[in-house]
Order: C-alpha cells, then structure tokens, then sequence
C-alpha cells in the first residue's frame, strides 16, 4: 500500500486562488502517472488533470483548463494542483491518485492508488 496525502483544501470565495498538495514515496513511484480526480455531492468522480511522471504528457479537463496547473516537486515528492479564478462549480472533494501504468489514463479504474481526499469549497 502507498500513502498518498492531500492538502490544502478549505473555504473560499469565488475568484481566489488554491494550492493542493500530495505528499508520496519517491522511492515507489518511478515511471508512474499522477492524476487529480474531484468528486462533487451526486456525482460521479471525475478527472481534473494528470501527468506522466516527467510531464511527457499531461492532461486537463475542459472545465479546468487555463485556470489549473498540476505539477510535481522532485525534491520533496509532492504532486500539486495549483487552482486558480475558482467559481462554485469546482466545490468538489478532490482526491490524488497514482496508476502503475506509463500511459495516462483519464478514469478511476486507470489508478491503483488514491488519497483520503481534501474538501475544496467556493462560495458565490
């Protein structure tokens, strides 16, 4: 089992600005891809955005493209999800996973691995 451990989440208003982080094992992880997944109440859990793990390929969701940026830190193993112009569609609880697999994949089933997840909530 590795541990993935989001961050960062919380209240805000529309039109700010978050970070959300993922701490993870370097030391497991070599050639996976790492994704953001986000889950709203009634809703089915969907992707946000996804990398390979040297960036070779990522991917973002329309409804979050231009205004999200994922990325990973090498030095300190953390996946981020910077997020910025947030409206109350993103309230959402968003998870980090991880897949085994070189190829990204942009469903649930694609990932081996998943955060306990961090509440993301933005008011009007």
């Amino acid at each position: 089992q590795v541990p993935l451990v989001e961050s960062g989440g919380g209240l805000v208003q529309a039109g700010a600005s978050l970070r959300l982080s993922c701490g993870f094992s370097g030391r497991t992880f070599n050639t996976y891809t790492l994704a953001w997944f986000r889950q709203a109440p009634g809703k089915e859990r969907e992707i946000v955005a996804a990398m390979t793990w040297f960036a070779a390929t990522t991917y973002y969701a329309d409804s979050v493209k231009g205004r999200f940026t994922i990325s990973r830190n090498s030095a300190t193993d953390t996946l981020h999800l910077q997020m910025t112009s947030l409206n109350p569609e993103d309230t959402a609880v968003y998870y980090c996973a991880a897949s085994r697999h070189a190829v990204l994949h942009t469903t649930p089933s694609g990932y081996d691995y998943w955060g306990q997840g961090t509440q993301v909530t933005v008011s009007s």
